[in-house]
C-alpha cells in the first residue's frame, strides 16, 4: 500500500551507498543530484504527475463560538483516500489505528474537538495507486500574544562593527521591539570557531530557561564537520560548514576519527584539523542564522555596504514600510524524482502560510523581478557553487532587484555556502531577500511561521526533526543552516508612529499617533530603564486611547517607553493575536522619590511645650502625630502636652508617590501654665452627638484661642479663631463620623475633645 510506502521510504532516507542501475532520471539540460534510494523502493516507483501531488496543501479556516478548526486542503483525483494524525505540541504522534480514515474524495476534516488559545498539529496522509501525499500543519484560535520571545545573542564580526554601528544599534531596538533581549558582542577576526562556541555557551549557560536564539553578522569563523555529500556528488565529500555546531550547547564533537582528503582543501577532514567528525545532529538548543555577505565579488558593492543593505531592508520589512504581498512562486526543475520531489517541501509549507491559492508555479526570476512582491519563493534544479540550473545565478541576483522576502533554493554543491559568489548567500545581496536556506534535502519546516513563530524557530525545528515531520535523505545531518536574521516573522502589523514620552515631576506622559493597520484591537505599553534590556508590560488590559500616563518612577536615570499595536491575525493556520513591533522614545528622571526625610523634637525649656521640626528632600504633605490623640498637619508645629509621662510622637511625611514615617520619643516631666482654672471645665461643647452642627461655649472669654478639627486619618478639615464666650459650629457638610476637636489657648493650654456626626 501507498501508506506503508512511506515508513520505508523514510527509513530509507538515512542510508547512502544505493544501487541506482534501473533509475533514470528525465531532466534534460540540467546538472541533476544525484539520487540515493534503496533498489526495493525504486522497483515500486510509478511516475506522479508533478512534486505537487506528493504535498497534502492544508489549510485552515476557525470558528470561534463554538471553537472548531476545519482542515481543507487540494484534492486530487487519484487519490484513493486520506488519514489525519491530531496532537498537543511536544507530545508523540498517536498509534496509527487511533487516526481517522477518509475517502479520497474528501478535502476537508473537522474537528470540534478543540480550545481556544490552545495550538494543535495535524498530519495528513494521502494514499493513491502510484504515489504517496503528506502534508502538516499547526493550528489554533485565538492564540495570545507574545510580549517576551527570549534573550538573543547577536554577535558581531568585528570588521563590520564600527562601520555599520548605526544600522547595527536600530537592528538590537528593532529586535527589543518584538520583545527579544539583545546580548550583543563583538567577534575578533582572530577568533577561532571554539572561542565563538565559547562565548555563545556562556551566555547561554548564565540563563538557559530564556535564552533562544544566535545572530550571526559577518564572516565569524565558520565551524566544519562530517564526512558526507548530501548532494550524492563524489568530489563534493568530505566536511560541510555547520554552524548547527553553535546551535549545540551540551552535544559532543570530536576531532579524532574523520580522515579524509577527497575534493578540495577546504573540505578536507583529518584528525586534530579543527573540523569536526560528525555527520548528524544530537540536538540544537539554540536558533541560529547568519548574515555572511563576504567574499561577493559579483556584485559591484563592498561587504559593508551589502551588509548596511540588507540592515535596511531588514528594518524596513520589521516596521511594515513596504508591504509584502501574502502570495509565492515555485520554480521546480526536477519534478517528481522518485519520490523524493524536492518542490513538495515548498507546497506543504506555503499552503499554510499564504493559503494554497497563492501559491502559483512560474519562473523565479521573471516573476519577482523589478520588485514584483512575493512573500515567499522556491526555486530547485541542478547546480554548482554559483547556480540553480534554470532559477538563476549568482551573476542572475547581481543584476536583479526581486521582490521576494523568504525565499528556498536547492541543488548541487551550493548548499556547501562558504565559498566566494555562493549562490545561497546571494540572494540576500539584493532586492527584498531576507532569509534563504538548502531546502530539499531535507525539506524544511516553516508551516509553524503561520502562528506568529520565527524563521529562527523553523530552523531549528528543522535541525531537531526526528521524523516528526516529513523527512527525506538529509534530516538530522550537520549541513542545514540559515542564512539571514532568525528573528523575522511571517506577519507584519503596522507600528505606531510619533511616541513621545514627556516627563510630569515624577510622571511620565506618553502619546502617539494610531497604526495604520486594520481593526487594530488596541495598544501595549511597556518600559524598561536603559540598563536593563527587557521591556515590562506597565498596562493590564489593552490601551484604546493613544495616550498612557504612568505614575511614580522610582529612580533617577534613562527610561525608555514603547507601543506596540495589537491585531488579530488570520492566517491560513487560524488565528492569533499578533502585534507590531515597538516604538520607543525615551525620557530622563533627574532624581529620585527618595524623600530622605528627617525629623526632631525639642522640648523647650522648664513646659510641656515643644518645637516639632521635619524636613524632607521632596516632601510636600506633614502629618504630625503627637501620641496623645492630637495631630497637626503643619511642618513645624509647636505642641504642648497636657499630662506628664513619655509620648512616642511620629510625622508622616508624604508626596503624591511615596512616604516616609519617622518616629520620636518625647518625655515629660512638668505641664506648662498649670496655674490656669482647670482646662476641663473652662469649656463646653453641645449637642454630641450631633447633626454636624454644634456650640462651643466657655466660662471665660476665648479671646486669642483657635479651635482645630481633624478627622479620623488626623488630617486637619477645619480651622476657626474663637473670640467670645460662645462659639457656633457647622460641619454639616462633612461625611458622618467621629472628627477630633482640639481648642489652643493663647496660653498654649489644650482642650481635647471628640465629636460625633451622624
Amino acid at each position: 500500500m501507498a501508506l506503508e510506502k512511506f515508513d520505508l521510504w523514510q527509513k530509507a532516507g538515512t542510508f547512502e551507498g544505493m544501487n541506482f542501475k534501473n533509475f533514470q532520471l528525465q531532466f534534460k539540460n540540467k546538472l541533476c543530484l544525484g539520487f540515493l534510494f534503496f533498489a526495493t523502493i525504486i522497483q515500486h516507483l510509478v511516475l506522479a504527475q508533478s512534486a505537487k501531488d506528493v504535498a497534502v496543501e492544508v489549510f485552515v479556516t476557525t470558528q470561534i463560538a463554538p471553537p472548531k478548526i476545519t482542515l481543507n486542503w487540494v484534492n486530487n483525483s487519484t487519490t484513493t483516500g486520506y488519514r489525519v494524525a491530531k496532537k498537543l505540541p511536544g507530545q508523540p504522534w498517536p498509534a496509527v489505528n487511533f487516526w481517522t480514515s477518509l475517502p479520497g474524495s474528501s478535502s476537508q476534516f473537522v474537528d470540534t474537538n478543540v480550545s481556544a488559545g490552545v495550538i494543535y498539529e495535524y498530519h495528513i496522509e494521502r494514499a493513491a495507486s502510484n504515489y504517496f501525499g503528506i502534508g502538516h500543519v499547526s493550528a489554533g484560535i485565538k492564540l495570545p500574544e507574545v510580549h517576551h520571545r527570549g534573550k538573543l545573542i547577536l554577535l558581531i564580526a568585528e570588521n563590520l562593527a564600527d562601520s555599520l554601528s548605526f544600522e547595527i544599534q536600530r537592528l538590537k531596538e528593532d529586535m527589543e521591539g518584538d520583545g527579544w533581549e539583545v546580548k550583543k558582542h563583538v567577534v575578533l577576526d582572530t577568533t577561532r570557531v571554539p572561542a565563538v562556541k565559547n562565548i555563545i555557551r556562556s551566555l547561554y549557560l548564565a540563563d538557559t530557561v530564556n535564552t533562544k536564539s544566535v545572530f550571526i553578522i559577518g564572516h565569524i569563523a565558520v565551524p566544519y564537520s562530517g564526512n558526507f555529500a548530501v548532494d550524492n556528488h563524489a568530489d563534493h565529500r568530505g566536511a560541510w560548514p555547520a554552524d548547527v555546531f553553535y546551535a549545540d550547547m551540551d552535544g559532543v564533537w570530536t576531532d579524532i576519527s574523520v580522515n579524509t582528503t577527497n575534493g578540495p582543501a577546504r573540505i578536507h577532514n583529518i584528525p586534530g584539523d579543527g573540523k569536526y567528525d560528525q555527520n548528524t545532529i544530537v540536538d540544537a538548543e539554540l536558533e541560529v542564522g547568519r548574515l555572511d555577505l563576504s567574499r561577493m565579488p559579483a556584485f559591484s558593492q563592498s561587504e559593508i555596504q551589502l551588509t548596511r543593505n540588507y540592515l535596511n531592508k531588514n528594518h524596513a520589512y520589521r516596521k511594515k514600510e513596504f508591504t509584502a504581498i501574502k502570495r509565492a512562486v515555485i520554480d521546480d526543475n526536477f519534478g517528481y524524482f522518485g519520490e523524493e520531489a524536492f518542490a513538495s517541501g515548498a507546497f506543504r509549507n506555503f499552503a499554510a502560510l499564504v493559503g494554497p491559492q497563492n501559491v502559483v508555479q512560474g519562473d523565479y526570476l521573471t516573476s519577482m523581478a523589478n520588485g514584483q512582491s512575493y512573500l515567499w519563493s522556491y526555486g530547485c534544479g541542478g547546480g554548482s557553487f554559483t547556480n540553480v540550473s534554470g532559477v538563476a545565478s549568482t551573476n542572475n541576483f547581481a543584476t536583479s532587484n526581486l521582490g521576494g522576502v523568504f525565499t528556498m533554493l536547492f541543488g548541487s554543491y551550493f548548499g556547501d555556502w562558504d565559498v566566494p559568489n555562493n549562490v545561497l548567500r546571494a540572494p540576500l545581496c539584493q532586492g527584498k531577500t531576507l532569509t534563504n536556506a538548502w531546502s530539499g534535502r531535507p525539506y524544511w519546516i516553516l508551516h509553524w511561521m503561520g502562528l506568529g513563530y520565527t524563521m529562527g524557530h523553523s530552523t531549528k525545528l528543522t535541525q531537531n526533526n526526528n521524523r516528526d515531520y516529513w523527512a527525506n535523505w538529509g534530516y538530522r545531518l550537520i549541513h542545514m543552516a540559515l542564512m539571514g536574521d532568525p528573528t523575522l516573522r511571517n506577519d507584519v502589523v503596522s507600528p505606531v508612529s510619533n511616541v513621545v514620552a514627556e516627563r510630569n515631576g515624577f510622571h511620565v506622559d506618553l502619546s502617539w499617533a494610531a497604526s495604520t493597520q486594520a481593526n487594530v484591537l488596541g495598544y501595549n505599553v511597556y518600559w524598561k530603564s536603559r540598563n536593563q534590556g527587557k521591556y515590562t508590560r506597565l498596562n493590564d488590559s489593552l490601551v484604546t486611547s493613544l495616550n498612557f500616563n504612568h505614575q511614580c518612577l522610582p529612580d533617577s536615570g534613562i527610561y525608555q517607553y514603547m507601543v506596540r499595536a495589537m491585531v488579530l491575525e488570520t492566517t491560513p493556520s487560524g488565528s492569533y493575536y499578533n502585534m507590531s513591533e515597538g516604538v520607543a522614545d525615551t525620557v530622563f528622571m533627574p532624581t529620585s522619590l527618595s524623600l530622605l526625610a528627617t525629623a526632631s523634637a525639642t522640648l523647650q525649656p522648664n513646659s510641656s511645650t515643644v518645637n516639632f521640626n521635619a524636613s524632607a528632600r521632596l516632601g510636600s504633605d506633614f502629618l504630625w502625630e503627637f501620641g496623645d490623640d492630637s495631630t497637626s498637619l503643619e511642618q513645624n508645629p509647636v505642641h504642648t502636652y497636657l499630662t506628664t509621662g513619655d509620648y512616642e510622637p511620629r510625622v508622616i511625611v508624604r508626596n503624591d508617590c511615596v512616604s516616609d514615617t519617622i518616629n520620636l520619643l518625647v518625655s515629660i516631666t512638668r505641664i506648662t501654665h498649670v496655674s490656669h482654672s482647670s482646662v476641663s471645665s473652662q469649656f463646653k461643647i453641645f449637642p454630641n452627638p450631633s447633626d454636624g452642627r454644634f456650640s462651643i461655649t466657655s466660662n471665660q472669654n476665648m479671646h486669642g484661642a483657635r479651635l482645630e478639627v481633624s478627622n479620623s486619618q488626623g488630617q486637619n478639615i477645619f480651622k476657626k479663631n474663637l473670640n467670645e464666650f460662645r462659639t457656633e459650629v457647622n460641619l454639616s457638610l462633612y461625611p458622618k463620623g467621629i472628627f477630633g476637636i482640639q481648642i489652643v489657648t493663647k496660653y498654649g493650654d489644650r482642650f481635647l475633645r471628640k465629636v460625633i456626626l451622624e
